[in-house]
């Protein structure tokens, strides 16, 4: 195969796990289970305490129901573990250290052995071909890299799947737009804030998005709305799918969307075990349909097995389609540390964008600024929001009255909107900041 040919969709083999019963998965997962909470108990330190003082035994678990009895894995013990703590494996066997940025404390870290590379780039290719991504494809990688890992992560993914890699990294958007037209990608990776930010940049440039090469968009590492997809769908003329991941768990590639439905990423599970709790209760294992807190427990991995990690992602668990025994993930509505709660009630950033979305003369760019005023007890939530370049100033107090309504009504909390000019709110170059917490610090 060149370069230049391109696997038909007819040779999108699957690989065998994606085609198994329901039951024959649920099988392999109790094996690889029991094998993970055996390796973890006598290999991980923090989870031999964390056993012994919840007085469960690895032998405790003997059907898959059973993984509730073991203690939680939260952000906090992988950064009490810091740097390596959370390591099953002696250093000469981790071939590859990846880190958060650890700007809101210590980092967290996590390591990967040759063999977890190996099943990593197999699940992101997984996720690719899913998501329409063909061998020979040229693909865009505009994730970050370096010790994120979803740089490095995607490029290994889309080098297995048989694609061409075009490795940009985020930022220098001027250098994205210029290669897209030079080199003429069939997909991009990127997070949809920044692949919006690429698109704005190329109308700026007299460019119309939609007459590029790309056709398909791999999307992740921030919560976005079916609205945000009609958007970039509608401006890109591409199709757009999640793909979902989260470095303590693996990186991206934990799960991944399937094009020909595009109703939310099927979980992997013969490699990763999901489960939803109450956010508020969570011993309270949730069964599927509930919204809560997704929890995972690796199933493969060596260098850093993680049993029952509380990812803070709120979502739900849903029967699969396009890989039946695989059930799949409600849009993430958010994060619960990205929660706002505002006077009693609780706001995400993506009801904002859902909302906003709906109202032809407002643009997705928006940021939430909560202050509270000198002398006031109650916080104040000001919707900064930019509008469409098409629309008249005339026009902006009505869509911003109608924005103010409509998360009355759909939110359930009052707040200001400062509709403001096209291009006057930051850009993104990766992951988006969507919240300002300008109150006094206590």
């Amino acid at each position: 195969m060149t370069q230049e040919t391109v696997a038909p969709a007819s040779e999108a083999v699957l690989d065998r796990e994606e085609t198994i019963s329901r039951d024959e998965l649920e099988a392999l997962q109790l094996s690889r289970l029991q094998h993970t909470v055996a390796y973890a108990y006598d290999r991980v330190p923090l989870y031999k305490r964390k056993f012994d003082e919840t007085g469960v035994h690895p032998t405790d678990l003997r059907e898959l129901s059973d993984l509730g009895k073991f203690p939680f894995t939260t952000k906090e013990d992988l950064r009490l573990e810091y740097p390596f703590g959370m390591f099953a494996v002696p250093q000469h066997e981790v071939a590859r250290i990846h880190a958060s940025s650890g700007t809101t404390g210590r980092a967290t870290v996590v390591g990967y052995t040759k063999k977890d590379l190996a099943d990593w780039a197999k699940l992101v290719a997984r996720s690719l071909r899913a998501s329409g991504v063909r061998p020979g494809m040229k693909v865009h990688n505009a994730y970050g890299y370096g010790l994120f890992t979803g740089g490095m992560g995607a490029h290994a993914g889309a080098e297995a799947l048989g694609c061409t890699v075009i490795p940009i990294s985020g930022g220098q958007t001027e250098r994205q737009i210029t290669l897209i037209q030079d080199f003429k990608p069939d997909a991009i990776l990127a997070t949809p804030t920044y692949l919006l930010t690429i698109a704005d940049a190329m109308m700026k440039q007299g460019i119309d998005p939609a007459s590029t090469s790309l056709k398909y968009a791999v999307l992740g590492a921030e919560p976005w709305t079916e609205e945000m997809r009609h958007e970039l769908e509608t401006t890109m003329n591409i199709k757009a799918c999640d793909i979902y991941g989260l470095s303590e768990v693996m990186g991206p590639g934990v799960a991944g969307e399937a094009v020909e439905t595009q109703d939310g990423s099927h979980i992997w599970e013969d490699h990763f075990r999901p489960e939803i709790i109450d956010a508020f209760d969570p011993s309270r294992v949730l069964g599927d349909g509930e919204p809560g807190e997704l929890v995972f427990t690796s199933l493969t991995k060596e260098a850093l097995p993680i049993i029952r990690y509380r990812t803070k992602d709120l979502t739900r668990l849903l029967p699969g389609t396009a890989r039946p025994a695989h059930r799949r993930m409600g849009r993430i509505t958010g994060r619960s540390d990205d929660m706002i709660i505002l006077r009693g009630v609780n706001l995400f950033p993506s009801q904002i964008e859902e909302i906003a979305l709906r109202i032809p003369e407002l643009s997705p760019h928006f940021q939430l600024e909560l202050t509270r005023p000198e002398g006031q007890r109650m916080d104040q939530l000001t919707v900064r929001i930019e509008r469409r370049e098409t629309v008249t100033v005339e026009d902006v107090a009505s869509a911003a009255k109608v924005l103010q309504q409509q998360i009355k009504i759909h939110v359930g909390s009052s707040c200001a909107v400062d509709v403001v000019e096209p291009g006057s709110l930051e850009r993104s170059n990766g992951k988006l900041r969507r919240i300002y917490d300008l109150r006094p610090k206590a």
